[in-house]
């Protein structure tokens, strides 16, 4: 099994096993802990030697002094094994926060070359003559057109259809969708007789 920080990615897996060790060690520090207990209650830290400084005949000192070493082993062994599983899950975290920003990323590039596929301009505005309709509902120029009233990518064939339109809404507003520095601008444009030439100007 490959330790965090290795070569190899940290799986689930490997967190699953981490804590199966964890847990046979903790059965093994609650079994030496139940070996010195049986021992007349001796704890970690009770003396071993009687009033006058003799071994006490009481207890099984051999099994004593082994369980005292074994739980002070386990517990180091735990330490480190808890320090694992704490860098494994680090590590899986992080690994789905990645994976999950990799999602979102691609979907959103997805969404935007929907979007753009769905926003193609067919015609640019080359000129706006001031005062005219055009630049009255703030059409300017480089203005590229995506869809004028019902003219879009899909049934334009050439500018004679924006002219059609523009005869037949003469005095009503014309929903007109342009892009402007990369953003989609909705613009009310009501094409009407004015000084200059044309309806739009």
């Amino acid at each position: 099994m490959a330790e965090p920080g290795g070569s190899r990615p940290i799986t689930i897996s490997d967190v699953q096993q981490l804590v199966k060790r964890k847990d046979e060690i903790e059965a093994q520090i609650k079994a030496c802990y139940e070996l010195l207990e049986g021992q007349k209650g001796v704890g970690m830290n009770e003396p071993l030697v009687d009033a006058e400084g003799f071994p006490r005949d009481d207890i099984d000192l051999y099994q004593v002094r082994t369980a005292r070493h074994n739980i002070i082993c386990l517990q180091n062994d735990h330490k480190a094994l808890m320090k694992q599983v704490e860098e494994a899950l680090h590590q899986l975290h992080a690994r789905e926060k990645e994976k999950h920003a990799r999602d979102e990323a691609e979907a959103l590039a997805e969404a935007m070359s929907q979007n753009q596929s769905l926003l193609q301009a067919f015609a640019k505005v080359n000129a706006v003559t001031p005062g005219s309709p055009a630049s009255i509902s703030g059409l300017q120029v480089d203005d590229e057109i995506v869809e004028f009233g019902s003219v879009n990518v899909n049934n334009f064939q050439n500018l004679q259809n924006i002219a059609t339109v523009v005869q037949h809404s003469e005095g009503r507003p014309l929903s007109v969708t342009v892009i402007r520095g990369g953003k989609k601008v909705h613009v009310g444009l009501t094409p009407k007789r004015w000084a200059g030439k044309g309806l739009l100007g």
